[in-house]
């Protein structure tokens, strides 16, 4: 039996029966054909999955009969911040679908000397609906109840003078920093655009805390590095294995 999974914002309460959000609704409804009685979990972001079923379906409405609450096991045990620079096309998109799916718990977008994206104070809110809306597909997808919060984008020394998390790492491929052996309570992770931080920036990170991270001899792009840093941290000191 497939496996249905769906964030939904609305209060869940055990023995309820809740008529879905129109979204919800209809992606369960229509795209998923699902009918009454298939079972259901929703998760509303607070840290739990409640499994439910189909009560019933009418053209434009769904309601579930919420079961029963259960915990939800799929969380990071290390809280990790991502300062990603901002990138053309859809490799933002892409890296902070991949970074959710590995756990990352909080996303600040970077403008930062070499980023070459413009984005207008108009279009702020509609792209950060949109990058909401990925993140909580990767959760639906990947088994997170938690949804990582997306922050608005900051410049780069705004969010470095401000990071707070027991260890702080900026991607540098010439840098020679070794791994500690103990996990880290939370980690601020920096990275760079396209064309890379300049020494500057570089040097803005060290002062405020950040130690260079290299990954290996290659040079990553922008849109690959968050997945690779996530994966190691996951695999040294987390669930990934």
């Amino acid at each position: 039996m497939r496996q249905i999974r769906l964030y939904t914002p609305q209060q869940l309460e055990q023995g309820s029966v809740i008529e879905l959000d129109p979204h919800a609704a209809h992606h369960l409804g229509k795209v998923l054909r699902a009918s009454a009685g298939d079972p259901v979990t929703l998760f509303n972001g607070e840290g739990l999955d409640w499994v439910c079923s189909v009560d019933r379906i009418e053209k434009k409405s769904l309601w579930v009969s919420v079961l029963k609450a259960q915990d939800a096991i799929a969380e990071a045990p290390i809280d990790t911040h991502l300062g990603l620079c901002l990138s053309k096309g859809d490799r933002f998109d892409w890296a902070i679908q991949k970074a959710t799916e590995l756990g990352v718990t909080e996303i600040t977008p970077l403008f930062s000397e070499r980023v070459d994206v413009k984005l207008p104070s108009d279009r702020l809110d509609k792209r950060l609906a949109q990058w909401r809306r990925i993140v909580i597909g990767a959760c639906e997808q990947c088994g997170r109840a938690r949804i990582p919060e997306i922050h608005p984008p900051k410049h780069l020394g705004a969010w470095v003078a401000s990071a707070e998390s027991a260890l702080k790492w900026v991607l540098d491929h010439q840098a020679s920093t070794a791994w500690p052996e103990a996990a880290p309570s939370s980690i601020d992770l920096l990275i760079g655009p396209e064309g890379g931080l300049t020494e500057q920036e570089i040097a803005l990170a060290t002062t405020a805390g950040f130690q260079g991270l290299r990954l290996g001899p290659r040079v990553l792009r922008t849109e690959t590095a968050p997945a690779v840093a996530l994966g190691i941290m996951g695999s040294r000191w987390g669930d990934v294995n």
